[in-house]
């Protein structure tokens, strides 16, 4: 399936880190003197969010402002590096930038240039029929100014009404213009806008960050609110339901960047199809992997990142001795066969991954009327078994790429299979891999389940 293209607004920075040791300390301060720094620069605040939805394989467009300085210059080389089309409004001060100081990866100070005055100096009629027409939209607002704009706050309010639409808001910016399909502050951003809640309609019990979710999607007139909390997930709520609480994969690594991962996956997720709640769990399990490969400071320009979170956990069980286990196939109307076969996968290794064939996979490999179930549909059911570990779509008629990228060390089928006449085996053992079959649970099928079906409508 091709990703639905995104169209990212707000407050571009250029990031730099100057990396370097630090073993001594200067003889005229207290200070640490940092050897033989080393100079990184990459997309920062939207340009980030929007260099990693291009990542990701999504046609992005960026509509922000730069300045006419060497740092613009710079950030619009590694925009357009990242492969997004970039809408410059022009920048009436100068183009901020972040500069870390570090020592073997440990922040020592952080310098910070530009940025006096964020208005963007003019919105043009390309850039308002960007916004207005676009499929989907995420704000990724830094409290500089492009999203505050009255020109750029209209387009968005009529982008609002008829394209989901995401906000990732910040203390010093704008409201999320009213109908927004989701808005995501992180905990002391929702904390910094606790006095736009009035009340509860909850129990006092309830935790801090539920009411507020849902206080703030009533306040800010959105569908859906997510408090990001970081290596805990997220807290979603809308305005009259209870919030649901959505658990990360643990990982650990440099957070920099995972909010903007969080919400360019969120937008991606909801301009694809997915509800508020699969598009929230996509988000907290892709910015677990974006943490643990590294954040924002391991990203290049350029450089794609892992298709899923399913490839980062394939990987980080491999690094750490374990056993990565695969299993395959279609899962149009889970069934208690597919359960099983599942549950004796599991056991076979330290996690799953189950390769999944998108809805344009199948309808190639059994006809037009396949699936029954749509492809988010069965992701959100197939990652709410506690026996699956990561979900791995794969657009192919065969899941041999898929394997290539995952590299497990076994590969499940159904008992009806020969391991020895797979096409994967040999491509299995190009890295030690194995394939393995399980006992089937007779006379479940999903093709039984729908001519059933059939005969009880007549």
């Amino acid at each position: 399936m091709t990703p639905t293209p995104l169209v990212v607004v707000g407050d571009a920075l250029l990031d730099r880190d100057l990396d370097g040791d630090a073993h001594r300390l200067a003889p005229d301060a207290p200070a640490p003197v940092l050897d033989r720094p080393r100079s990184t620069a990459r997309p920062g605040g939207a340009a980030l969010a929007a260099a990693l939805a291009a990542a990701h394989g999504r046609q992005t467009t960026l509509v922000t402002a730069l300045g006419d300085d060497e740092a613009g210059e710079e950030l619009r080389r590694l925009v357009a590096a990242c492969g997004v089309r970039l809408v410059d409004l022009g920048l009436r001060g100068r183009t901020p930038e972040k500069v870390r100081v570090r020592a073997r990866g440990q922040v020592l100070v952080r310098l910070d240039h530009g940025g006096e005055d964020g208005r963007p100096a003019a919105v043009g009629a390309g850039a308002r029929a960007a916004i207005e027409w676009a499929d989907a939209v995420l704000v990724a607002d830094y409290g500089r100014g492009v999203p505050a704009d009255p020109q750029i706050r209209a387009a968005l309010e009529r982008a609002a009404s008829r394209a989901p639409l995401v906000w990732d808001p910040h203390p010093r910016g704008a409201d999320p213009v009213r109908g927004a399909a989701l808005v995501t502050p992180n905990a002391a951003e929702a904390e910094h806008f606790s006095h736009r809640v009035a009340s509860s309609p909850w129990d006092t019990e309830e935790p801090r960050h539920s009411m507020l979710a849902g206080g703030l999607a009533r306040a800010w007139q959105a569908r859906h609110v997510a408090v990001t909390l970081g290596a805990r997930g997220a807290v979603l709520a809308t305005g009259d339901s209870e919030p649901a609480h959505i658990p990360a994969p643990a990982a650990t690594g440099d957070p920099c960047g995972a909010g903007d991962c969080f919400a360019a996956t969120a937008a991606g997720a909801l301009a694809d199809g997915c509800d508020a709640h699969q598009a929230v769990t996509r988000a907290v399990t892709r910015a677990a992997a974006f943490v643990a490969a590294g954040g924002a400071s391991a990203f290049r320009p350029g450089a794609a990142l892992p298709a899923d979170a399913a490839q980062a956990l394939a990987a980080r069980v491999r690094e750490a001795g374990g056993t990565v286990v695969a299993a395959g196939g279609c899962f149009d109307i889970l069934h208690a066969g597919h359960v099983a076969l599942l549950q004796q996968a599991r056991a076979l290794g330290d996690c799953l991954v189950v390769a999944l064939n998108s809805d344009a996979s199948i309808r190639r490999l059994k006809g037009p009327a396949r699936p029954v179930v749509a492809q988010a549909d069965r992701v959100a059911v197939l990652e709410g078994l506690g026996c699956v570990d990561a979900v791995a779509v794969f657009d192919e008629d065969t899941p041999l790429a898929v394997l290539d990228r995952l590299r497990p060390h076994v590969w499940v089928k159904g008992g009806d299979y020969d391991p020895l006449q797979l096409p994967e085996t040999p491509v299995l053992a190009r890295w030690g891999g194995r394939a393995v079959t399980v006992p089937l649970v007779a006379g479940r099928s999903t093709t039984t389940i729908i001519e059933e079906v059939v005969r009880r409508a007549g």
